[in-house]
């Protein structure tokens, strides 16, 4: 199982020294990666004020830096840390843009990226960037189809739906051809992930990011018993399939942290993400040294 570190979003600074300092003492530590959350905009909670209950950490007051742009600095300033957006809202997004921007820090970070893609619940940002979040969902299938062909082949011509390419192509293209696509599901309102969710993952991503609510439980078990029977009714073997699972170190102690682990890894996970955020901790210095008694207490 790998571990990474979820990049602590909205708890960060504007600072690209602090932003190296706790980057490569991620890669120091001998983490395997780092998931980095996408916002474009944050709604002004007193006039959204829904968003206070859906995810009051991401508001117009909220730091979030842009995650291609990130990935792109962090690329330059580490040596084989994985990158990993977790996740892009792809559908408010332009899919060839996507395509482009993946491609080079694909390129920048000698074949490090792995794409971690997934709807959003938020409309504002939908509707400032001129998408319609009522079709998100099924939308995103195309987009995973145009992303793969334009990774993969030197000219495409694609007519679908919502996408229509003729005879054009990217270039460079990525190194890894194509780049892994995983899809998040679920939601802080949510315990159990989406059927219609798990059944897309089953037959189009190469790996699942299995939280934010999902625990490793009965619960839990029973989801990726779907996830997997899904799997192999559309003719693939569920060990494809990675899980990259979750662990907040917020208000628990060591012990509880190596025995969630243990339990996400006999469970089949093969990437654990570690989370800092919500425990008040001052960036990067505190965040840093969370994930450093949390390697300390798994490894």
């Amino acid at each position: 199982m790998r571990v990474g570190v979820v990049f602590p979003q909205a708890e960060v600074t504007a600072d690209s020294g602090a932003v190296r300092e706790y980057i490569q003492a991620v890669e120091d530590l001998g983490y395997d990666h780092v998931f980095i959350a996408d916002h474009v905009l944050g709604g002004d909670s007193q006039f959204h004020r829904w968003i206070d209950d859906v995810a009051p950490i991401y508001t117009h007051r909220s730091l979030v830096h842009e995650p291609f742009t990130l990935m792109a600095y962090m690329a330059g300033i580490t040596r084989g840390l994985e990158l990993v957006t977790g996740i892009l809202i792809l559908p408010q997004r332009q899919t060839a843009l996507v395509a482009k921007q993946a491609a080079e820090v694909d390129v920048l970070s000698g074949g490090r990226l792995r794409l971690g893609i997934g709807v959003g619940w938020n409309p504002v940002e939908y509707e400032a960037l001129g998408q319609d979040f009522h079709t998100r969902g099924i939308r995103c299938e195309e987009q995973i189809e145009v992303l793969r062909a334009l990774w993969t082949q030197d000219v495409v011509s694609f007519q679908g739906r919502w996408h229509q390419i003729t005879h054009a192509g990217l270039n460079p293209m990525p190194l890894q051809r194509p780049i892994p696509i995983w899809i998040g599901t679920g939601s802080s309102q949510s315990y159990a992930p989406p059927e219609r969710v798990l059944r897309r993952i089953a037959r189009l991503a190469d790996g699942w990011f299995a939280y934010p609510r999902l625990t490793p439980d009965e619960a839990g078990h029973e989801a990726i018993a779907r996830l997997h029977a899904y799997a192999r009714e559309a003719g693939r073997d569920p060990s494809s399939i990675g899980m990259d699972c979750r662990i907040g170190v917020a208000g628990k102690g060591q012990e509880e942290w190596a025995r969630e682990a243990k339990a996400w890894e006999e469970m089949g996970a093969t990437h654990l993400s570690v989370e800092t955020r919500r425990g008040g901790l001052k960036f990067p210095q505190e965040h840093v040294e969370a994930i450093r008694r949390f390697k300390e207490a798994v490894h």
